[in-house]
C-alpha cells in the first residue's frame, strides 16, 4: 500500500516549452526560398522564348545578311535623266479681288418704292436696281422752274426798257444817269435768273438720285432693301452692292528679295503668266498675266503686292476667294532633267543612285529648279539611268533588277518631295508592302532583269 500510495503522489514532471518564435522564423524562411525558385523558373522560360522568337525574325527577315542585298538583287524602279525645258516659278497665297466694287447708297431721303434686281443677277451698266419716291422733288422742282420762268420774263422787261432808256438818251430826252441805272438792273435780273436756273438743275439731279441704276457690269448681292423701307441721304446703309467679274484681278505678295528678277523681264516688256490654283495645288483654276506691281515694300513683311488679270470668262475666280499663285518668272532650256523622287540627299549633298551594268553607283550632284514633279540637276548626263525607290537597301556595286513603271502612275503636279520611306509615291497611293520596289503600284510592274 505504502508503493502505491507513493507512486499515485509523485507530480508528473512538467512539459518542455515550445519556443514559438523560433518556428514563425524558420516558417517564412522556407517560403521565401519558394517564391525566389518560381521566380528564376519563370525568368528563364521567359528569356529562352525571347530569344527563339528574334532567331525566328533575324533569319526570315528580307534582304538578311547586309544591306546591299547579299540574299540577291535589289527589285527597284528606274528613272531616266532627259534633257528639256523648266519653269521658273515663285509661288504665294493671293486673294480673287474685283477691279470694280460699287457699294451703292441713297443720295437722297425717301421710302422705296420698288427693287427691280434679283439676288445674285449679272446686271448690265444702266439697268435699274432701286426706285425712291420721287414725288417731293418733282414738286420742288416745278416750283424752281416757275420761280425760273417768271425772272427769265423780268429780265425780258428790263431789257426792253433799257433799249428805249439808250434811244430816248439819243434824243437828250433823259439823263444818262438812268440808263445806267437801268443797265445795272438788267445785270441784276440776269444774275437772278441764273440762280433760279441752278435750282432747277439741282432739283433735276434730286430727282434723278430717286432712279438708282447700276454704274458697271457685273454681279449684285443679296438684297440689303426692301420696298417700304425708308432710306436717308447718305446715311451709310448699301441699297445694293455690285461687283465686276470680267475681268478680275488676283492680289498676292512676293519677297523682296525676288523683286528684281520680276522687274528685270518686266523692263523687257516681257508679258509674265500668272496661274492661279486651288488650295491642294493639284489643280490650275485659271491662267492670267501679270499687270503690275505696288510702289512701295512692306517693311513689316519684306515682301511687296504684285497684281495679276484674268479673263475669268468661266467665272472661276470668285471675289474674296484665296488661292494659290504661281509666278513664271523665267524658263531654263536645254537643261538637264530628272524625276525629284530619284533625288536624296545626305544632309546639304543631294546625290542619285546611276545603274550601271546591273550596279548602282552613288553620284553626288547639284540641284536646281523643282517643277511638276522634275529636277533640274547637274552632275548627271542625259540618257542616264537611276534609282527610283528601294533607296534603303542600295550600296555601292549592289546588283539590281530594274521593274518597269506603268505610265501614268505618277500624279500630275507631283513635286518629287519625297518622305522617309516613300521614295518616289504619288499622293494618295497606298504605302508599299516590305520588300516591295517603292514607287510602283503592285500589279501594275514587268520585272526585267538588267543584263
Amino acid at each position: 500500500m505504502t508503493d502505491q500510495t507513493s507512486r499515485t503522489l509523485t507530480p508528473p514532471e512538467p512539459p518542455t516549452p515550445v519556443n514559438k518564435a523560433a518556428a514563425s522564423e524558420k516558417k517564412p524562411k522556407h517560403r521565401a526560398w519558394v517564391w525566389i525558385a518560381i521566380l528564376l523558373v519563370f525568368g528563364l522560360v521567359f528569356w529562352w522564348v525571347y530569344t527563339s522568337t528574334n532567331t525566328k525574325q533575324t533569319t526570315n527577315a528580307p534582304g538578311a545578311g547586309g544591306r546591299g542585298g547579299a540574299a540577291g538583287p535589289v527589285t527597284a524602279t528606274s528613272a531616266t535623266a532627259k534633257k528639256g525645258d523648266i519653269g521658273v516659278y515663285l509661288t504665294a497665297i493671293g486673294t480673287v479681288t474685283p477691279v470694280y466694287t460699287d457699294s451703292i447708297v441713297s443720295q437722297v431721303t425717301g421710302q422705296v418704292v420698288a427693287v427691280h434686281y434679283r439676288e445674285g443677277q449679272l446686271v448690265h451698266k444702266g439697268d435699274p436696281l432701286v426706285e425712291i419716291d420721287s414725288r417731293p422733288y418733282e414738286a420742288t422742282l416745278k416750283q424752281a422752274e416757275g420761280t425760273l420762268e417768271r425772272d427769265t420774263h423780268v429780265l425780258e422787261q428790263a431789257q426792253m426798257d433799257l433799249e428805249r432808256y439808250r434811244a430816248a438818251l439819243e434824243r437828250k430826252a433823259i439823263a444818262k444817269q438812268q440808263v445806267d441805272d437801268q443797265e445795272k438792273l438788267v445785270q441784276q435780273t440776269q444774275g437772278t435768273v441764273k440762280n433760279d436756273q441752278g435750282t432747277v438743275d439741282y432739283d433735276k439731279v434730286q430727282v434723278g438720285f430717286c432712279h438708282i441704276t447700276s454704274p458697271i457690269t457685273g454681279r449684285v448681292g443679296l438684297r440689303l432693301v426692301d420696298p417700304g423701307n425708308v432710306v436717308t441721304a447718305a446715311g451709310g446703309t448699301a441699297l445694293a452692292v455690285v461687283t465686276q467679274l470680267q475681268p478680275i484681278t488676283v492680289v498676292f505678295t512676293i519677297s523682296e528679295d525676288n523683286l528684281q528678277q520680276v522687274l528685270a523681264q518686266m523692263h523687257k516688256n516681257q508679258s509674265l503668266e500668272v496661274q492661279a490654283m486651288d488650295r491642294a495645288q493639284m489643280k490650275t483654276i485659271a491662267k492670267g498675266k501679270l499687270a503690275t506691281t505696288d510702289n512701295l515694300i512692306d517693311t513689316s513683311t519684306g515682301t511687296v503686292k504684285l497684281r495679276a488679270v484674268f479673263d475669268n470668262k468661266d467665272n472661276a475666280l470668285f471675289p474674296n476667294q484665296f488661292v494659290n499663285t504661281r509666278l513664271l518668272v523665267n524658263t531654263l532650256h536645254d537643261v538637264t532633267l530628272v524625276d525629284a523622287s530619284a533625288v536624296q540627299h545626305n544632309g546639304t549633298q543631294a546625290f542619285v543612285w546611276v545603274i550601271q551594268n546591273g550596279a548602282v553607283q552613288q553620284r553626288n550632284i547639284t540641284t536646281g529648279v523643282t517643277d511638276n514633279g522634275l529636277t533640274q540637276v547637274t552632275g548627271l548626263n542625259p540618257g542616264e539611268v537611276v534609282a527610283d525607290s528601294s533607296f534603303e537597301k542600295l550600296q555601292n556595286n549592289a546588283k539590281v533588277n530594274i521593274v518597269q513603271q506603268v505610265p501614268g502612275l505618277r500624279s500630275p503636279g507631283q513635286t518629287g518631295q519625297s518622305q522617309p520611306g516613300q521614295q518616289g509615291q504619288a499622293p494618295g497611293q497606298p504605302a508599299p508592302a516590305q520588300g516591295q520596289g517603292q514607287g510602283a503600284s503592285p500589279g501594275a510592274q514587268t520585272e526585267k532583269k538588267t543584263p
